[in-house]
């Protein structure tokens, strides 16, 4: 044989056995696959797994938990069991899932819906050495702002005088709705000259939202605010005011949350008046916790084994046109914790992507 030839074979062993051991994840996305939010919440995971030389796998559950469920037992009990498994605790289904990693040898990370206190007490899910751990954004937080900036926006009651608030949550067994509405209910409670007239469950739906809306804007003729808790029940409680012959943005003061174009659009065009966004980004940051996790550096050695992230902001028209614009590349590589002294802490954040 050729020297040339050895060489040849050589290389693409190399290459090869590089491939074969590159770190494997799969992700089962609780989404639809043409849900604007989570194809762009993938997209980016996808950016920081190929940045990062890990192999992403996306497995949509088209926003049925028994999809979910059959990926997570393929994935864990099947012949190619990935290195790591992400998974989100919709509607409550992390429980089944860490019973069905036991004994796989597969490292789950939950991300955006955290286990609740009762599934930890019950599944003692801190003591299971196959959970990495968990990483969240403040979405009680995300609530509190909505309607605060929407209030400043809106100005003092006159005297004697309320203001009428509806409100569209998502659905309620997920932990981030039920902390984005904690977050409503503080800033309700600083603010008693606001009245809530109903709070409703969208299910995250733009459809469900419009239909309630409709009904609700003929109830209450004298609303002022709408808060929802994510962006398509937003535009579908907008399309309803629209539809009644009244203007989002002036007669009527709308919050949303997320990122996706439409809504980014409507808050240039000033029909949504506080927008809440970032939360998009927490799958590329644990592609990050993952890759350093393979390379020997535990998650809790820079800042918690369950992290919850600041990552929610208010989203002004500058930003607005930003996000609108393409997306410059992160340097998610230099993200990472390895080789970084103890004290090192990583800078998980929008404005990565905002400058």
């Amino acid at each position: 044989m050729s020297k040339v030839l050895i060489a040849c074979v050589w290389l693409l062993g190399s290459a090869y056995g590089a491939m074969a051991h590159a770190t494997s994840v799969v992700f089962l996305n609780p989404g639809m696959s043409t849900e604007t939010f989570w194809v762009s919440y993938a997209q980016f995971m996808q950016a920081g797994a190929k940045d990062l030389g890990l192999h992403l796998r996306v497995r949509y559950s088209e926003r049925d938990t028994r999809n979910t469920l059959n990926q997570a037992r393929e994935a864990l009990q099947g012949s190619e069991r990935p290195d790591y498994l992400v998974l989100v605790n919709e509607q409550y289904v992390a429980p089944q899932i860490l019973r069905m990693a036991q004994g796989s040898g597969v490292k789950l990370l939950i991300v955006n819906n955290a286990l609740t206190a009762d599934q930890v007490q019950l599944l003692n899910a801190r003591n299971d050495a196959d959970v990495m751990g968990s990483m969240v954004a403040n979405d009680e937080q995300a609530g509190y702002l909505m309607l605060t900036d929407l209030l400043r926006q809106h100005g003092p009651a006159k005297p004697g005088e309320s203001i009428d608030l509806l409100a569209f949550s998502g659905t309620k067994t997920t932990p981030a709705a039920q902390l984005r509405e904690k977050g409503l209910r503080r800033a309700l409670a600083e603010h008693p000259e606001v009245r809530l007239r109903q709070l409703v469950s969208g299910e995250w739906s733009r459809q469900r939202a419009f239909e309630q809306a409709v009904l609700l804007f003929k109830r209450y003729p004298q609303t002022a605010l709408v808060w929802s808790a994510n962006d398509e029940m937003a535009l579908g409680a907008m399309q309803a005011l629209q539809d009644s012959g009244r203007v989002p943005g002036q007669e009527v003061l709308f919050s949303a949350v997320n990122s996706s174009p439409q809504i980014l659009q409507a808050r240039l065009d000033g029909r949504l008046s506080t927008l809440v966004a970032g939360h998009f980004t927490l799958g590329g940051w644990a592609m990050v916790l993952i890759h350093d996790d393979a390379k020997g550096v535990p998650i809790d050695a820079h800042g918690g084994r369950d992290r919850q992230e600041a990552l929610f902001q208010l989203i002004d028209a500058t930003q607005a046109q930003r996000l609108l614009a393409p997306a410059a590349p992160v340097d998610f590589r230099a993200l990472s914790a390895v080789g970084k002294p103890a004290s090192y802490r990583y800078p998980f954040s929008l404005q990565l992507l905002l400058r």
